[in-house]
């Protein structure tokens, strides 16, 4: 007589259609980030099984090619001790349908994450630099040290003026060496990968309007690996002494964003013929 074993292990089947449509709506999320978003959702699930329904589903993320770089050497960026202790920010390039190109200037709070500001524009002054950092410090305080490159409007006399008259400290990192802002050039990859090359835009108004929702849902919804998978927004709440509920910051739709850009790829597909 044959005695086969006979798998008692379960479909599924609710499991995987979630898993679906999350790997749908977060394409460029690999199965740690979806896992803690089915966690949020009430799905107790390991993530070893989770990588297994993962890889049976062929849900992985694809590797964008890259040109290659020279490697040159790593030196250690000292880590930030607390919020506002240094922010630092940069400017990122693309191009709306038509052609036409503009500029997205991105601050970042290098100890919670944070993504402080996405400002987008045709063109953008040290002047305007400075209004803007005006506006956050308004909001948030001011940082004890501000770190860039060695870009023009980085270092023009409106930014030379604005750190003078606001006694903060800002670091000019050595040019041709952009791993010396390693924290705001790994804010630029996620914001690239994740948002800009997944998204059309028609206008500059629409890319203000799409830019600020990504930033919110960066704050507040996508988990972040360096953070134990919590939020930035999150993280800056345990720093400042008080941790919202997971329900508290899961309030709103998190596939709401990602569905609004789907209607914005669309319709920008329609418009472009």
């Amino acid at each position: 007589m044959t005695v086969r074993y006979r798998s008692r292990r379960g479909a599924d089947l609710l499991l995987r259609e979630r898993l679906r449509r999350l790997a749908h709506e977060r394409r460029r999320f690999g199965y740690r980030r979806l896992h803690v978003l089915l966690r949020r959702e009430g799905f107790r699930v390991n993530h070893k099984r989770l990588f297994r329904l993962y890889r049976e589903e062929k849900l992985g993320v694809r590797k964008r090619k890259g040109r290659k770089r020279a490697l040159g050497v790593r030196a250690p960026i000292p880590a930030a001790q607390g919020i506002n202790d240094r922010w630092s920010l940069d400017f990122v390039h693309d191009q709306l349908t038509d052609g036409r190109r503009f500029r997205i200037l991105t601050v970042v709070d290098d100890a919670t994450r944070e993504c402080l500001a996405l400002v987008a524009d045709t063109s953008i002054s040290g002047a305007r630099v400075a209004r803007e950092l005006n506006r956050i410090v308004a909001m948030r305080g001011k940082p004890r040290t501000l770190v860039s490159d060695n870009g023009t409007e980085l270092t023009s006399n409106a930014i030379l003026a604005w750190a003078q008259d606001t006694s903060v400290a800002w670091h000019y990192i050595e040019p041709g060496k952009p791993t010396q802002n390693a924290f705001i050039e790994s804010f630029n990859g996620r914001l690239r990968d994740e948002f800009l090359n997944e998204t059309l835009f028609r206008s500059l108004p629409q890319a203000r309007t799409a830019l600020e929702s990504w930033r919110a849902d960066y704050n507040n919804q996508r988990p972040h690996s360096r953070l134990n998978w919590l939020t930035p927004q999150a993280y800056a709440a345990s720093q400042r002494g008080f941790a919202p509920s997971q329900s508290e910051s899961s309030t709103q739709n998190p596939f709401a964003f990602t569905a609004q850009l789907g209607n914005m790829n669309r319709q920008a597909l329609l418009n472009a013929g």
